[in-house]
């Protein structure tokens, strides 16, 4: 799709978050590595640029650039943090290496306005995370707005702009309107992106790619393969064969909702294979989490390979792989810093038979959601929590078992009970018990117990990018545990997760 912005990948683990601000304004947005030819950028005839930030310095040997013709196209451009340096740094500014850096919260004073501050309140709160910061402007540039540095300059006549804030994240007070200056007054862009386009792009993206080919989806019955299964059948109907795996590593009674939901409701063509035994067999003696994952995305595609055998003509492989998923794994466009593996993305071998199709892997979850809503999914389907696709082999720390699974299984299904039985469940965006390696004395009755430790954990989050823990209430934490305690034999102690997203992860493992 073109007539959109273009924002420019230098590796910040944001960049994907500006094209989701965009996209909620009603527009069209992309991100595309930096090193793209400038000749591909025109082709896609974008209304305007946005260099993202990102973690090199201008002054590095091996510096991250672009072509110096891209801010001479007469195509609104906005620089972010290193993307204003680097902007002074092509068109003959100077850029030093900071004395102290700024990272965190930072108040910004607009000393003269423009197009991207119109609205802006004098004094505000931004968002830093940089250590070299401009020195002198290029020439024909005016500094616009300083926090500790130069942190606001502009070209109005060449509609170049920059920041050396971050206006995409929440913590920039008055961001979203200084991207939304850049959008409409600057770009003047029009509302022209909605979910239902992309429904209908990635339908006919999908018949064209498939052809008459057939396509295995992994079901598993979480939002994210769901909508990928219901969107890939309305692209391709029965050329689609949905393998639900029973990894014996799901939640309680899973199978059998999965089937009930998606076979009987959406008629889709399920095929269920049993292999719990099989995967908790090649856990044993693995405690390592980035080990299990690998084992268990390994031996998911060995189900599948084996199943594609007995379905003639089966070429693709589709997953429902989002953004956050992607970002986290390894860098697809641009320099971004790994993370960790995930299931969709990591662990799958060289020799895989099938080519992939992953036809959400730009979008967020909160994207995935309404795009599902879009295609007809019930709205307690839509709005289930995440489930990994490793499952509870990354929620049992440490050595996996089948007793362990029945108890951390009875412990998830009591707390996820009592949230939609307290209408707490559609608060948080995503809630699990922890079962961990240790045991500690308990008394119940008159008895000594000797059992484990399970953790409940709760957040809150827009795009799983960053999440902060819920502030569940104390009387209902204390009934969650009560519960647990007295009814699943195995757990006598429970602890309540209250840390957020950086700098820990929302799954343990």
């Amino acid at each position: 799709m073109n007539n959109g912005i273009i924002i420019l990948d230098f590796g910040s683990q944001y960049n994907q978050l500006i094209a989701r601000r965009i996209r909620d304004l009603g527009v069209y947005s992309e991100v595309l590595p930096f090193h793209t030819p400038l000749k591909e950028i025109l082709d896609k005839n974008p209304l305007g640029i946005i260099l993202s930030g990102g973690p090199s310095s201008v002054n590095a040997e091996n510096a991250h650039l672009v072509e110096q013709e891209l801010f001479e196209q007469n195509i609104p451009i906005l620089g972010i943090c290193y993307g204003m340096q680097l902007t002074t740094h092509l068109l003959g500014g100077k850029v030093k290496k900071g004395e102290k850096g700024e990272y965190g919260k930072a108040k910004f004073q607009i000393e003269k306005t423009n197009e991207l501050l119109l609205g802006i309140s004098r004094f505000s709160t931004v968002w830093m995370s940089h250590f070299d910061e401009v020195e002198k402007v290029p020439e024909g540039f005016t500094v616009n707005g300083n926090t500790d540095v130069i942190s606001a300059i502009s070209d109005e006549s060449r509609k170049i702009y920059c920041v050396q804030f971050h206006p995409e994240v929440s913590h920039t007070e008055e961001g979203a309107k200084m991207l939304e200056n850049f959008v409409f007054k600057i770009c003047n862009a029009e509302v022209n992106w909605r979910l239902t386009n992309y429904i209908d792009q990635t339908v006919e993206e999908i018949r064209e790619k498939v052809g008459d080919q057939k396509v295995i989806l992994g079901l598993s019955g979480g939002v994210d393969s769901s909508v990928a299964a219901v969107l890939i059948h309305k692209a391709i109907g029965d050329q689609l064969t949905c393998i639900f795996v029973d990894t014996g590593l799901l939640r309680k009674d899973e199978a059998r909702k999965v089937m009930e939901n998606y076979g009987e409701h959406f008629h889709l063509n399920i095929k269920l294979i049993d292999a719990s035994e099989r995967f908790l067999n090649r856990l044993k003696g693995t405690s390592d989490p980035e080990e299990k994952r690998k084992i268990i995305g390994n031996e998911f595609v060995a189900v599948f390979d084996e199943e594609s055998h007995k379905i003639e003509g089966a070429k693709f492989l589709a997953q429902g792989t989002i953004y956050p998923d992607v970002i986290e794994s390894q860098s697809v466009k641009g320099p971004s810093a790994v993370i960790k593996s995930h299931h969709n993305v990591g662990g799958l071998p060289e020799e895989m038979d099938f080519q992939l199709l992953e036809p959400l892997r730009e979008l967020f979850k909160d994207e995935v959601r309404k795009v599902g809503e879009e295609l007809g999914i019930p709205h307690h389907l839509v709005y289930r929590h995440p489930f990994p696709g490793p499952g509870l082999g990354i929620r049992i720390l440490g050595e996996v078992s089948e007793e362990k699974v029945k108890i951390l299984q009875e412990a998830d299904d009591i707390f996820i009970q009592e949230l939609y039985k307290n209408n707490l469940y559609e608060k948080v965006s995503q809630a699990f018990v922890v079962l961990l390696p240790v045991k500690s004395v308990g008394v119940m009755g008159d008895e000594r117990t000797y059992e484990y430790t399970a953790v409940v954990r709760s957040a809150n989050t827009v795009d799983f990018m960053t999440a902060e823990f819920s502030k569940l209430p104390w009387d209902f934490l204390e009934k969650v545990s009560n519960r647990i305690i007295n009814e699943v034999r195995g757990i006598n102690r429970v602890a309540y997760d209250i840390s957020s997203k950086p700098p820990a992860t929302i799954e343990w493992e």
